[in-house]
């Protein structure tokens, strides 16, 4: 679970840098909102559901999970643990909770420059905060 957790988030993080970079191109350019722009942003969305899937399988199967159940305090007070344990799987959450929300506002809106402005935004948002919490130390070592 962890290895396949580790590779999709590499093609998790390539579609949603596109997708964000794809909006904020559409947003400056004057762009007309198509079907290709729903469609990304829509791919994003499923692909990061998945990684949330994926990610709280091995959330529950990993030593992380077990060491904070059996001793928060000592788990809270080491940083790599506390990062692996509590922070990645709360922040990645969050970053999913965004795209999500980004995802429900583009749809409601008129607007090309309004949708772009929303997938810019938030699954803007959410890869900032992605990017923030990846345990990169760990992430290496995978490859």
């Amino acid at each position: 679970m962890k290895t396949v957790h580790s590779y999709w988030a590499y093609i998790l993080l390539a579609v949603l840098i596109f997708t964000v970079v794809n909006a904020a191109v559409g947003l400056i350019q004057k762009k007309e909102f198509t079907h290709k722009d729903f469609r990304l942003g829509l791919f994003t969305l499923i692909a990061t559901h998945i990684q949330l899937l994926i990610g709280l399988g091995w959330y529950f199967m990993s030593p992380w999970y077990k060491i904070l159940k059996a001793d928060a305090s000592t788990a809270m007070g080491e940083p790599a643990v506390r990062l692996l344990a509590v922070e990645h799987p709360l922040m990645m959450i969050v970053a999913i909770v965004l795209i999500t929300m980004g995802w429900s506002k583009h749809k409601k809106v008129v607007k090309s420059e309004s949708k772009f402005k929303t997938f810019a935004i938030f699954y803007g948002l959410g890869l900032v905060i992605i990017l923030s919490r990846i345990p990169w130390s760990n992430w290496f070592q995978n490859l």
